[in-house]
Parts: structure tokens; C-alpha cells; sequence
């Protein structure tokens, strides 16, 4: 699947239908720069809208995520159904390793909080100590960022 081919698609699609992105973000209740996104190839639909994004251009999801329109008589081995149950696993798989991520950061954020502390006594020792101390919190720090972005769902 290629992002690009696939944002190509919704936007020739859109245009198709005589659709304003602003349109189409309405009828899908989600904001114009998301389909701005997705057109641009920076970001896929979330599988909760793409059964209705396909139903709003007419396409099938197969087509969706091939980019192109099917050619006539072709057959598919998987159905809308199995492909958008594919790729919701596939984007709650993404959320986990972020999530995942997040907390190895703050783990180790903690292992080198406890390492400075260890630490000290002479001039290097505490510059070394202090380092490790700063390094730790913004690891900390950038965990809790990338677990909160990932329980948003974002």
C-alpha cells in the first residue's frame, strides 16, 4: 500500500464527485486538513471512516488501498470486511508499539535517574551525575509525551 498512490486516488476521486475537501470532511465528520492529509500521502484514514469514505466516492476498499480503480472482472481474495478488520489490527498494532515506546523511555528515564544518583564525590563524577540526571528526565519527559499522544489515539 503506498500512501501517496492511495491520497492521489481520494483526491482524484473527491474531485470526481465534485467534492470540496471541506465537503467531503463534513459528510465524514472529521476536519478538512485531515483529508488534506490523507491526499497529501502524510497520513492514512483511520479504518472507523474508511468503510464510509469508499461508500462517499464509490469505491471499494480494495480499491482504497490499491490507489487505483479495479480493473473489470478482477477478483479479490479478501472482502471490505476482511480488509478493514486487517487494518484496524494493523492501527491498534501501531498504538501498542507506541505505547510500548513510551514506556521503555520512561523505564529507562528511571534506571538513569537512579544511576546519578550513584554517582558523585568528585568535580567529573557530579558534571557526569547532573548529565545523566537532565538526560533522564527529558527521556521521562518525551515518554509521557509519546504515551499520552498514543492513548489519545492520535
Amino acid at each position: 500500500m503506498n500512501q501517496q498512490l492511495t491520497g492521489k486516488f481520494i483526491s482524484h476521486k473527491r474531485k470526481e464527485k465534485n467534492l470540496t475537501q471541506e465537503q467531503l470532511a463534513e459528510k465524514l465528520g472529521v476536519s478538512n486538513k485531515t483529508i488534506s492529509k490523507w491526499e497529501t500521502g502524510r497520513c492514512m484514514p483511520d479504518y472507523s471512516v474508511v468503510k464510509n469514505l469508499c461508500d462517499e466516492l464509490d469505491i471499494t476498499v480494495a480499491e482504497l488501498m490499491d490507489g487505483e480503480n479495479a480493473p473489470e472482472k478482477s477478483t479479490r481474495t479478501y472482502d471490505d470486511e476482511q480488509i478493514l478488520d486487517l487494518l484496524r489490527r494493523t492501527q491498534e498494532l501501531e498504538k501498542q508499539k507506541n505505547l510500548l515506546y513510551g514506556v521503555i523511555l520512561i523505564v529507562m528515564g528511571i534506571a538513569l535517574q537512579a544511576l546519578s544518583n550513584t554517582l558523585g564525590g568528585s568535580d567529573i563524577k557530579d558534571f557526569i551525575s547532573g548529565l545523566l540526571l537532565g538526560i533522564s528526565i527529558v527521556e521521562m519527559l518525551v515518554g509521557v509525551y509519546v504515551v499520552g499522544r498514543s492513548m489519545s489515539g492520535r
